[in-house]
């Protein structure tokens, strides 16, 4: 993984070698494809690790259950904050995001579409909470405000790791990014 990891931070999807991380994980080819059928699945499954490291080092967001909508959006805005901080402090995860946004194969695309299921219980949690305080509106289907928010979301992250960004300005970035994504949700 280590090898992986390297490897694809350092010279991106395109250009990264899988005999050169097999040369430095010091095994053979048929020990990574037994593991792994492409370098798309294992740039996939290094990226999905790395991004579970990263939500585990910046820990759970608590929505709050009052009804106060500014406290919602600014829970949320504290999240992101922290995440994009973490993800600042760690390069070799932003240059693989980098070169996942960079890289049009359909295994990646496919890879991304999973990841994004895998948070849907968070996000449908995350909603239903932030229609129960008031601070989400409840006019529209679940489905397509999530859809809006994961649309929205992509661009500003997107956009956020293709910048170089100094930690000063990160938290009025945020705070815009979340105003706009609450300037959609609010009733």
């Amino acid at each position: 993984m280590s090898a992986a990891l390297n490897e694809f931070a350092t010279h991106g999807f395109h250009d990264a070698s899988l005999n050169r991380v097999i040369d430095t994980a010091g095994i053979s080819k048929g020990s990574m494809y037994y593991y792994f059928d492409s370098k798309e699945d294992l740039y996939a499954h290094v990226t999905r690790v790395e991004l579970e490291r990263l939500f585990d080092a910046v820990g759970p967001v608590s929505i709050p259950t009052k009804s106060e909508p500014d406290a919602f959006w600014s829970t949320l805005e504290d999240y992101y904050l922290r995440l994009m901080v973490a993800l600042m402090n760690s390069p070799q995860l932003a240059a693989l995001i980098r070169g996942w946004l960079a890289a049009s194969s359909s295994a990646l695309q496919q890879a991304q579409q999973e990841l994004e299921q895998s948070t849907m219980p968070w996000l449908e949690s995350a909603l239903a909470a932030g229609q129960r305080v008031g601070a989400v509106r409840t006019d529209l289907p679940s489905s397509l405000l999530i859809a809006v928010v994961l649309g929205m979301g992509q661009a500003m992250d997107t956009w956020l790791v293709t910048q170089q960004l100094d930690s000063e300005a990160l938290p009025g970035l945020v705070r815009a990014f979340v105003g706009m994504i609450r300037g959609a949700m609010e009733p």
